[in-house]
């Protein structure tokens, strides 16, 4: 599986992404479960942020969502951090 975050906006509005394959990684199915609760809270199309807050696209083997601050999910939350931490 495949997940890509992109975070755009902030402060100084800068864009930063990042890129997990969890293909034979001992960790898939927790990576798995986090997609999984992020992608179904996510919207279809960008939502209105705040000003100076982030807006995030997540995509899981091609399908896209997109969410933003202040109203991200706990997985939402999580899978992003995790994602931007430990990708590429």
């Amino acid at each position: 599986m495949r997940i890509l975050v992109r975070r755009t906006g902030g402060f100084g509005g800068i864009e930063r992404h990042a890129e997990v394959d969890t293909s034979g990684r001992d960790d898939a199915r927790e990576w798995q479960a986090l997609a999984d609760g992020a992608m179904a809270d996510g919207r279809g199309t960008p939502p209105v942020g705040v000003p100076d807050g982030f807006s995030y696209q997540i995509t899981v083997d091609g399908k896209t969502v997109y969410c933003a601050d202040p109203r991200l999910t706990e997985e939402q939350r999580r899978l992003i951090s995790r994602v931007l931490k430990e990708g590429a």
